[in-house]
C-alpha cells in the first residue's frame, strides 16, 4: 500500500509539472493548468479564454487579475480591448449593408467618399470597398499609423482620407499583402456615410445588441460605462506595471483596432455566429448575415506566403474580409490577432470541427507568446495531434527576440553616453520642420538641451541626444511608448539642418510607429 501510494503521488506531481501530453480534447482542468502555467512563464496579469464546440459554449473563463494594483479577478465577463479583432466586426457591418442593397463590395470608394485620394489617380478611381479590407493597397506595412498612434493626436477623418496621396507605394496595386489599419478606419467612414449612423452606433445596434453581447462596447473605456474591465500592463525591469488605456477618438478613429471592448463570454457568441453561417438564437431562427456573405468574408482576396510547417502541413494562406485564412493539418482555419497598448488577443476557428477559441490578455509583451501557446495547444487537442510544449517554444522565442532587441537599444544608448560629441553645433538643428502628412515638428532648446516635439501628436515629445554624425536619438518623455527613435538630419553647405528623416531605435519596434515614412523639410 505504501509503495502504491508513493507511485500515485509521483504520478500526480508529474501531471502538475509536465506539459500536456497525449491526444484529444483538453478538459477544463487541462485548460486551467495550461493557462496558469503560461501566465507564470510569460508574466501576464490576467487572461480570459472562450471555447465553443459543436454549437455550444464549452468554456468561458477568466484567470488572474484585472490589475496588479488590486485583487479583482478576471472572469468570463471581464472585457479587454480586442484591438485588430475589431476588423471582422467592420467587415460584418459592411456585409449587412451589402445585403440591404445599400452598397456593393465592388463599388468604388470615391462614390461614397468623393474626397478619398490615394497615391495616384488610377488607384484612387479604381479603389473598391473590398480593397479597404484586404491589405493590398500597395502601401507599406502600417503606413500612416502615426496619425492615431500613440493616442492623443488631432488628426481627423478628413486627414486620413487625403493623406494617402503623400505615401510612396512599396508594391503595385493589388499585388502584395501589407497589413494596414488606416483603410479600415476609412471603411468605418463608409459605414457612417451609407447608414447615417456612426460606426460605433451601427456595430452596437446591428451586431452587439442582437447577439446579446451585453458586456461589450464600441466606445473607449472611459466612455463605455463598463465596470468589469481589465487594465493594460507592460513589463518594466521584470515587473508588471499598469499603463494608460489607448483611447481612440470615436469621431474619427474607428473600424480598425482599439474600438471594441469585449470578453470571453461575448466573443464566444460571436464565434458561434460565424460557425453557424450568420445565424443565431436558441434554435438558430435569427440571421445577422447570410451564408453567402459568410463565404465572401472567408474567401481569400489577398494571398500570403505560406510558412512551412512539418507539423501542420499548410497548403495555403491569405486574407479575406477582416479574417486571416489558412489550413492546419488539412482543415480550413479562420483567425485574427489583436495587439494594442498592453492588450493582446487571438481568435481562431476551424469550421469543419465546429470549433472556436479566443484568448484575451492584458499584459504586453508576454501576452503575445501566451495567446499563441494557449490557442495552439487547445487546437492541437481537437486536431488529435500529439501534444507539444508550445509554452516552452514561444517562451524561448520571446526571450530571444526581447534579448536581441534590448541589446541593440542598449548599444545605441551606450554610444550616446560614451561618444565624442564635441563640435556639435546644436543651434544648426534648432527650427520648425514639416512633413506633408504628419505636419509640423519643432526642434528647440529646453533647459539648454535639444528637444523634439510634434505639434499634432503631443505624446511624441522628448529630449534629443547626439548619436553619431548628424543623427540624434530621441528618448520619448512618455516611457510607456517604448519606441525611441532616431532623427537623422541633412545639412546644407553651411552646416545648417534642412531635412529630418526618422527610424526606430529598436529592431523590434511596433510597426504602427512608422517613423520611416516621414521626411521633414525645414520651414523656419
Amino acid at each position: 500500500m505504501k509503495k502504491n501510494n508513493t507511485c500515485l503521488l509521483i504520478s500526480v506531481i508529474l501531471l502538475l509539472v509536465l506539459p500536456l501530453t497525449g491526444f484529444g480534447q483538453l478538459s477544463v482542468k487541462d485548460v486551467d493548468r495550461l493557462v496558469e502555467n503560461a501566465m507564470e512563464k510569460f508574466n501576464v496579469a490576467g487572461v480570459a479564454v472562450g471555447i465553443v464546440k459543436d454549437g455550444e459554449m464549452f468554456l468561458a473563463k477568466g484567470y488572474g487579475l484585472k490589475s496588479v494594483e488590486g485583487k479583482e479577478k478576471v472572469d468570463e465577463h471581464t472585457s479587454f480591448a480586442i484591438a485588430s479583432n475589431t476588423k471582422a466586426f467592420t467587415a460584418a457591418a459592411l456585409a449587412i449593408l451589402v445585403e440591404e442593397g445599400r452598397l456593393s463590395w465592388l463599388e468604388r470608394v470615391v462614390e461614397y467618399l468623393p474626397e478619398f485620394k490615394m497615391y495616384n489617380e488610377y488607384v484612387t478611381q479604381n479603389f473598391i470597398i473590398q480593397d479597404l479590407l484586404t491589405h493590398r493597397s500597395g502601401l507599406g506595412l502600417g503606413a500612416g499609423d502615426l496619425q492615431f498612434w500613440p493616442s492623443g493626436s488631432d488628426f481627423t477623418m478628413a486627414d486620413l482620407l487625403t493623406n494617402f496621396q503623400y505615401f510612396e507605394p512599396v508594391s503595385a496595386f493589388r499585388t502584395k499583402y501589407d497589413y494596414d489599419n488606416i483603410l479600415y478606419m476609412v471603411a468605418g467612414e463608409v459605414i457612417k456615410r451609407v447608414s447615417g449612423q456612426s460606426w460605433e452606433d451601427f456595430v452596437q445596434e446591428r451586431i452587439l445588441d442582437p447577439l446579446a453581447m451585453n458586456n461589450s462596447s464600441t466606445l473607449p473605456a472611459s466612455m463605455s460605462g463598463l465596470e468589469n474591465l481589465a487594465t493594460p500592463h507592460m513589463e518594466v525591469n521584470g515587473k508588471l506595471e499598469t499603463i494608460a488605456w489607448f483611447e481612440h477618438n470615436p469621431d474619427n478613429m474607428n473600424g480598425a483596432l482599439g474600438a471594441i471592448l469585449s470578453n470571453a463570454d461575448d466573443l464566444s457568441r460571436w464565434m458561434l455566429l460565424h460557425l453557424n453561417g450568420g445565424k443565431y438564437g436558441d434554435s438558430l431562427e435569427k440571421e445577422l448575415f447570410t451564408e453567402k456573405s459568410q463565404r465572401e468574408m472567408w474567401k481569400i482576396h489577398t494571398t500570403i506566403n505560406v510558412r512551412p510547417s512539418s507539423r501542420y502541413k499548410p497548403s495555403f494562406s491569405g486574407y479575406g474580409l477582416g479574417w486571416r485564412l489558412g489550413d492546419m493539418d488539412g482543415k480550413f482555419t479562420v483567425s485574427h490577432t489583436g495587439d494594442l497598448s498592453g492588450m493582446l488577443s487571438k481568435t481562431i476557428m476551424i469550421p469543419e470541427l465546429e470549433l472556436g477559441v479566443v484568448v484575451l490578455t492584458n499584459s504586453y509583451y508576454g501576452g503575445g507568446g501566451l495567446f499563441q501557446a494557449v490557442t495552439q495547444t487547445i487546437v492541437d487537442g481537437y486536431l488529435e495531434m500529439e501534444a507539444y510544449d508550445w509554452t516552452g517554444y514561444y517562451l524561448e522565442r520571446h526571450q530571444e527576440s526581447a534579448g536581441s532587441a534590448a541589446a541593440e537599444v542598449d548599444r545605441v544608448w551606450e554610444t550616446v553616453e560614451n561618444g565624442d560629441h564635441h563640435g556639435v553645433s546644436i543651434e544648426n538643428y534648432i527650427g520648425i520642420y514639416t512633413d506633408p502628412w504628419f505636419g509640423k515638428v519643432e526642434v528647440y532648446l529646453k533647459d539648454g538641451e535639444p528637444w523634439f516635439r510634434s505639434l499634432r501628436s503631443p505624446q511624441l515629445t522628448g529630449p534629443m541626444y547626439h548619436y553619431k554624425a548628424n543623427a540624434f536619438a530621441i528618448k520619448w518623455e512618455n516611457r510607456e511608448l517604448d519606441a525611441d527613435a532616431f532623427a537623422i538630419f541633412s545639412l546644407d553647405e553651411e552646416g545648417k539642418a534642412q531635412q529630418i528623416s526618422m527610424k526606430g531605435v529598436s529592431p523590434d519596434l511596433d510597426f504602427s510607429f512608422d517613423f520611416h515614412d516621414l521626411l521633414f523639410e525645414r520651414i523656419e
